[in-house]
């Protein structure tokens, strides 16, 4: 069945855009129902149409859809496929972004930068959207750009059990990229049983996208195994420089978790060749086959939003599924 019914008064609808597919299926399956048919096709000027194949009428719809690259034919394609939504007259849509588009631009660092986060937010909402939910947000300040409820869904428990089913015994040294994140950082001490803390401090240029530069290590990591945790691996430079400042300062093994693996351009390459032992991440993003190597370790988000969709179409609390995290 294609729809989930509550008490003969509401049904579920999921609706997948084109990005990623797989996942929505996953989840689909999770909820035991299928994805909603969409019809979906991209004229010969690049403008994008799509619209849903079934009577939305009065649905709760989710619209899931992982911004991968390209990422701003995605954004296009969920802005028409909720208002596709709206104008059949579905009752509430969520939007679904395990990976949220343009995370990264969500302040002003400099004079007359955009705050392309917030500008998303607009977008989705403009279109008909009345929720949004995500994994991990790279900021906890973009669920206030959103004029309605933000589900803001944490990876922490789907990475942190794997790890300790991995590595049972195994006493780590919880370290955060940079300083920006010792707070996830100490979330996760708290999960790996009171874990010591340490952070990379590093200096990032402005006017260089995706150029870090790790200085040294804020805590003893000397003969240590590390547990280097972040959000997202982009290019992976970041990831890469930090376990070497590590490894220089004495760390015995670093391993790698991070919720999104964007794997964009060297990435794969520059952690296959790195001394870091293990890379794991989920899937809120597609892994193509050229992202593959032998240390990547790709855990399915699928259960989690499944649930977190759930708690929202029988109104209950996401925050209650998640110990509290989300």
């Amino acid at each position: 069945m294609s729809t989930l019914e509550l008490a003969g008064r509401k049904s579920m609808m999921l609706l997948s855009g084109r990005a990623y597919p797989e996942l929505a299926h996953e989840i689909a399956a999770e909820l035991g129902v299928t994805v909603t048919p969409t019809t979906a096709r991209d004229f010969a000027n690049s403008e994008t149409f799509i619209k849903p194949d079934e009577s939305v009428r009065g649905s709760d719809a989710f619209v899931i859809q992982s911004f991968t690259s390209p990422i701003n034919h995605w954004v296009m394609e969920t802005l028409i496929l909720v208002d596709a939504l709206k104008r059949a007259s579905a009752k509430r849509i969520t939007v679904v972004a395990p990976f949220y588009p343009y995370a990264r631009q969500d302040k002003k660092h400099r004079g007359r930068e955009p705050i392309s986060a917030r500008l998303m937010a607009d977008l989705f909402k403009t279109a008909g959207a009345n929720r949004l939910m995500s994994i991990d947000l790279h900021t906890a300040q973009i669920q206030g750009f959103f004029d309605g409820p933000v589900d803001h869904i944490f990876a922490l428990p789907v990475l942190s059990q794997h790890i300790k089913r991995k590595y049972a015994g195994v006493d780590f040294t919880v370290v955060s990229p940079d300083t920006g994140r010792v707070r996830v950082a100490e979330q996760w001490a708290d999960r790996m049983g009171g874990a010591p803390i340490a952070f990379v401090h590093k200096t990032r240029d402005p006017l260089v996208a995706n150029k870090v530069v790790a200085n040294r290590v804020v805590g003893d990591v000397s003969g240590r195994r590390c547990l280097l945790i972040d959000d997202m691996i982009g290019t992976g430079g970041t990831i890469v420089k930090a376990s070497e400042v590590l490894f220089s300062a004495g760390a015995a093994e670093v391993i790698v978790a991070a919720t999104h693996g964007e794997l964009a351009g060297p990435a794969a390459k520059l952690l296959s060749e790195s001394r870091i032992s293990d890379v794991i991440v989920t899937n809120t993003l597609p892994i193509r086959p050229e992202q593959e190597f032998e240390k990547l370790s790709v855990l399915s988000i699928a259960p989690i939003i499944a649930r977190a969709i759930r708690a929202v179409f029988e109104d209950g609390s996401v925050t209650s599924l998640f110990d509290g995290q989300s």
